[in-house]
Order: structure tokens, then sequence, then C-alpha cells
């Protein structure tokens, strides 16, 4: 089957690194022009810059801390400026930021954790939405996650919460979006051994292991294939509104 992304324009905010870096390689495997955007891990995103151009592939990396308001905005405008369009929008970015229990919580944690995990999530989709609109209709992409439903592990209640509504704004945003021709998915990873779980001690990541019915745990790779299901029109143009879990069995919900 002939994949429709060659020649498209796409963006994935958090391309440094774990799914956001082997999304940004799987796609312009595909032939799409892939703007990366990255903030801290410049290193890293120049490697992946550099394995999509050694390739043969189109790459512009742009960075940005996505955390502040209006930087999501900009992000997506200098990505049409470079690439020459928008078809795809993958909101990946995000960050647990820090592990405090439900009673240590305070505003400072709250806002940090919010302005990147959602309001970065929506800020950049409202920039993106007349891009697509220009190509005819597009669609985009969030990251959500298995703490969305199952309320998150140890200290990450936030997050957690952050990513329920990513769930439920990504449904909105499909209502919303629908008679603009743009569909709008989301993917719910579960435990994925990327550097987000660096600080997360062995013994934890070995119980998480063998609470999935692969008994293993997910690799950036294993995102790869549902998020380009979801931004392929020639895959899954009637699929809009819906939560994909990717999580090896960990959770199976109704």
């Amino acid at each position: 089957m002939q994949l429709d992304l060659a020649g498209k324009g796409v963006l994935i905010t958090g391309a440094s690194t774990g799914i956001g870096a082997a999304l940004a390689k799987a796609f312009a495997v595909e032939g799409a022009l892939v703007a990366a955007h990255y903030y801290a891990s410049e290193a890293q995103a120049k490697e992946v810059e550099a394995a999509i151009r050694s390739a043969g592939g189109t790459a512009v990396l742009i960075r940005g801390d996505l955390s502040k308001r209006g930087e999501a905005r900009r992000v997506v405008e200098e990505a049409v400026k470079a690439l020459g369009r928008l078809d795809i929008l993958i909101n990946n970015a995000g960050a647990l930021v820090q592990r405090k229990p439900f009673l240590e919580i305070d505003r400072e944690l709250y806002d940090q954790v919010l302005n990147l995990n959602l309001a970065a999530v929506i800020e950049a989709s409202q920039a993106a939405v007349p891009h697509l609109e220009a190509q005819g209709g597009g669609n985009i992409v969030n990251l959500g996650s298995i703490a969305g439903s199952n309320g998150g592990g140890p200290g990450s209640g936030i997050y957690a919460a952050a990513k329920a509504a990513i769930h439920n704004i990504t449904r909105h945003m499909a209502t919303d979006l629908g008679d603009r021709k743009i569909r709008v998915n989301a993917i719910a990873p579960g435990v994925i051994a990327t550097p987000f779980h660096t600080a997360t001690p062995p013994e934890r990541m070995e119980a998480m292991r063998k609470t999935t019915q692969l008994g293993r745990l997910g690799t950036a790779e294993d995102c790869v294939g549902p998020v380009i299901f979801l931004a392929s029109n020639v895959l899954s143009a009637y699929v809009t509104g819906q939560i994909l879990h990717v999580n090896g069995g960990q959770l199976m919900p109704a």
C-alpha cells in the first residue's frame, strides 16, 4: 500500500529524543518534510536532523520553550515558513517535570506541568489550523498517556491530570474541527523505555513490565506505527476523536 505522506509538511514537537525522534525519522522515510522541534537537547536534535538528511530526507530544527506563552505559536509559524506548508501536527512534547505526592503539589508545579503538557498543545493546534485548512484539511495527533486513564504512578498526579485533559481536548477538537476537514486523534503510550524514564528506579520499571500482557516495556518505535496510521488519510480517513492505547496490554479500556 502506498502511503500519502510524501511531500507533506509535518511538525513534531519534542523531536530530539525518544518517541519524537523516532517519529521524525519515520515520517522522513515516508518522504514527508519534517520540522523537528526541540528545547534543551540540542545535540540530540542535531543528530536526528543529520540522520534524516544523510538518508536523503528533508528536516529543519526549530528550538522553543513550549512552556512559555506564545512559543508554541511561534514554532508553528517558523515550521510553516521553513517547509512551505503544514499538513500534519504531532503534539509530542511533554514532561512529568517533577514527582511530588499529592499533599506536596503546589501552584508552581501545577503551572509548569499544565503549561507544557496542555496549554502548549492547545496553542500549537490553534496556530496550525489555518495552515492545515490551506492544504484542504489535515491531521493533528496528540500524545496522551496511560497515566491519563489510570491516574499515574507515584508523584505524577498533575502530569496524569494533564494527560487526561489531552484525551478530552482531543475529542473536543475532533468535534470542533471536523467541518474544516481536520482529523484529531491521540495515542496513549504505556511505559515506554525512553529518556522520559531516566530517573525512574529500575525496580519500578520492572514492576511495570510485569503488568503488561506482552511481558516487555515499550520502545519509541512501538509508537511509530500508530502515529503514522492516524496521520495518514490512506490508512485512517474515517478515524477521528479516538484515543489509541499503545501499552502492551497493561490497560485495556472498555
